[in-house]
């Protein structure tokens, strides 16, 4: 997916040895999070937090600031997920992007990387949301899309949702079939199922049944 069309330029990086108060005016206009900065020289140094600058003396350049400096930034090649990654680990709503050489490109806004995520068939695509566990030697993204593809499913995208020591979490979406036969298969293969976004029809007659002997013990 080429990231080249979302590089944004529109807000140049401030200069070190500006005033806090200029900084402090353009987060006031502005709905960042950061906004990077250049050395005298014109290189990239980081960004400035605006969490951090309203506890600049506004008086004072940026260069007495500089220990707050955060240094997060990503290349011109980096792959979106590991941008979108980028984003989460910094707490940011901009990524500023260098090249090869260090030289500053310009940035990314997360919204728009987000965007690029909403329209992959993971959500754009209608099917069923399901959530699976194993153990974290035991299960394999071979045997995941073997069992959904056995049902006549479609796998149209999974991920580790979530990681412990001794247990992994997939989620999956799934389309062109319904999710009960591949939970049931799920099931044979020791499988936990965490969540399926559609009607499971074994654990509704487990309820089912349950419901009916609490009755008949009530009597």
């Amino acid at each position: 997916m080429d990231l080249a069309s979302y590089i944004l330029n529109d807000i140049k990086p401030i200069k070190s040895n500006s005033k806090v108060t200029d900084l402090m005016l353009l987060f006031n206009q502005l709905t960042f999070s950061h906004i990077p900065v250049k050395d005298d020289n014109g290189v990239f140094i980081g960004s400035f937090s605006e969490t951090d600058v309203h506890c600049f003396d506004s008086d004072k350049p940026l260069s007495e600031y500089k220990y707050s400096i955060e240094p997060f930034f990503v290349r011109e090649s980096t792959m979106w997920l590991d941008v979108l990654e980028a984003f989460a680990k910094n707490s940011t709503n901009v990524m500023p992007i260098l090249n090869d050489k260090n030289d500053y490109l310009g940035y990314y806004e997360l919204k728009d990387i987000i965007g690029l995520f909403n329209d992959t068939p993971f959500f754009s695509e209608a099917g069923g949301v399901l959530v699976v566990e194993k153990g974290i030697n035991d299960y394999s993204f071979s045997e995941i899309s073997q069992i959904v593809e056995s049902n006549d499913g479609k796998l149209l995208g999974a991920f580790v949702s979530n990681m412990s020591t001794d247990l992994v979490e997939v989620t999956l979406k799934i389309g062109n079939t319904g999710l009960n036969d591949i939970i049931q298969t799920f099931r044979r293969y020791s499988y936990n199922i965490i969540s399926g976004h559609e009607e499971d029809s074994y654990l509704e007659s487990l309820k089912d049944r349950s419901d009916y002997l609490n009755k008949y013990l009530n009597m």
